[in-house]
Formats: structure tokens, C-alpha cells, sequence
């Protein structure tokens, strides 16, 4: 695909997708939400690729949907505008379901969609001065697909109140809440965000993925599911090549054959 609304590359594991319309402070349209799914999809399946990072251009990180875009999309009918939702759902869910660990780099304000864009990954990191609101109901609409994801990250009854609202929130307050992870210093975000890819790449790839799976999985089970899943999940991996690996590298006080020199 030749992106158009957004820059990948590639470098020591990690990929890094930037939203790059900055003109529009990096609002989404159809372009990027194509361009993102398919990014994410294709570095999900890539085996050089450890970490999957997300990031916008300039001095926002998401506006949210393109509201031209939204403009165009109301003057269509149900059906039309039901498959294009459907693109946004399936993009957030390559994210919330990649087997690879998902960083977002919130680099400046994130705006409905683009707050959803952060919930869906499995860390956010945000510089002191962004912001976020669930604003789609001033305009008389709501935060629809990318509700699961907020759901899931702050609790019904903050998402609740947040939607209901359409307040905005400052980056402490994003942090109490549990949206973002952690917040640093506009100049020190990609320290951070070495350290913390660092962190990853020095554990097992398979076991990433399966934690990953392993919180997601789980608060929908019922009890005697979790049992049965986690106790199999611990015994496939004990058994498995990278779990003797890993367990007689530290044993042998070596660094185990995934951290490379």
C-alpha cells in the first residue's frame, strides 16, 4: 500500500506508524483508517517487528474523525454509513488484538477517535501538555466504536461521565484514571519510550503475546473457564521451546536467544 495519511518504518524491532496530516491535526478519514489497519496487520505478522509504536506529526496526536469527512458520511444513508463504521471497528480491534505489544505515543491533544486510538493500545505514554475529550456528543453524535476499548481501559462509570459530558481532561487526570499509563516531559518522551520497548524486547516474544491474550481473555470467563484456561496456558508455555530456554538461560546466568547482543 503507498500511504498517503501516514509514515511507517521499521528500525531495531520496532515499527512506528505516524499519523501525518498535520494540516488537520491529524483527523482521520477513510485514508488513514485503511492505512492504519493495514499497517498494524502487517507488521502483527511480522517476526523481525517486537513492538508496534503509534504517534501523530506536529503538535497533536488525533483530532478524532475528519469532520469533512463526517460531513460527507452524513449525507449518505444507514447502510453506507454502517460499512464505513465497520472500517473504524475493524481497525481498532488490529490493534486491540495485535499479538504484538502496542505503544501510543501521545504526542499533543487527543480528540474522540484519537482517544480511542490510545485506549486501544496496550501502553500510553503522554507529554504533560496533551489533552482528551470524548466531544462527539456536542455535535449530537457518540463515541460508538471506539467505546469498548475506553470501557475496558477507565471503567464504565468514568466512560460514563466522560461521554455524557464531553469534558475535557488534562494528562494528570487521564493518568488517575488509568487512559494513560504514564506522562512525561515533551522532551522526554523517546527516553521513555526506549525504556520501555527495551523492557519488552528483553523478554520472550511468545510470552508477550500471551500475556497480551491472557488480560484480555480472562474478564470474560467464567470461573471454571479461567481455571482450565490459565492453567494450560502456564503448562504449554513451561513446556514450550521458548519457556525452557528462558528458565535455563536464567539458571545458567546467560542472557536467553531472543535479546540480541
Amino acid at each position: 500500500m503507498n500511504n498517503t495519511t501516514i509514515r511507517t518504518f521499521v528500525k531495531d524491532g520496532i515499527a512506528r506508524i505516524v499519523m501525518a496530516r498535520p494540516e488537520v491535526r491529524n483527523a482521520f478519514d477513510e485514508n488513514m483508517i485503511s492505512e492504519i489497519h493495514y499497517a498494524v496487520s502487517k507488521y502483527s505478522k511480522d517476526s523481525e517487528v517486537r513492538v508496534i509504536v503509534i504517534t501523530g506529526e506536529g503538535t497533536a496526536f488525533s483530532a478524532g474523525a475528519d469532520i469533512e469527512w463526517m460531513r460527507k458520511m452524513g449525507n449518505t444513508g444507514i447502510e453506507e454509513n454502517y460499512q464505513d463504521a465497520l472500517k473504524l471497528a475493524a481497525m481498532l480491534d488490529s490493534i486491540y488484538r495485535s499479538p504484538k505489544p502496542t505503544i501510543a505515543c501521545v504526542n499533543g491533544p487527543a480528540i474522540g477517535g484519537g482517544t480511542g486510538l490510545v485506549a486501544a493500545c496496550d501502553i500510553a505514554i503522554g507529554v504533560n501538555s496533551s489533552f482528551f475529550s470524548f466531544s462527539e456528543v456536542k455535535i449530537g453524535l457518540v463515541p460508538a466504536c471506539i467505546g469498548p476499548y475506553v470501557i475496558k481501559r477507565v471503567g464504565q462509570g468514568r466512560a460514563g461521565e466522560l461521554f455524557i459530558t464531553g469534558r475535557r481532561i488534562d494528562a494528570e487526570e487521564a493518568k488517575i484514571i488509568g487512559l494513560l499509563n504514564f506522562t512525561v516531559n515533551d522532551s522526554d518522551m523517546e527516553g521513555e519510550l526506549k525504556a520501555m520497548t527495551a523492557s519488552i524486547m528483553s523478554s520472550g516474544p511468545n510470552a508477550v503475546a500471551e500475556a497480551k491474550r491472557l488480560v484480555r481473555e480472562v474478564p470474560s470467563q467464567t470461573r471454571s473457564e479461567f481455571i482450565e484456561y490459565t492453567a494450560r496456558m502456564i503448562a504449554e508455555l513451561r513446556t514450550g521451546e521458548e519457556g525452557k530456554e528462558g528458565t535455563g538461560a536464567f539458571l545458567d546466568k546467560r542472557r536467553p536467544n531472543w535479546i540480541k547482543s
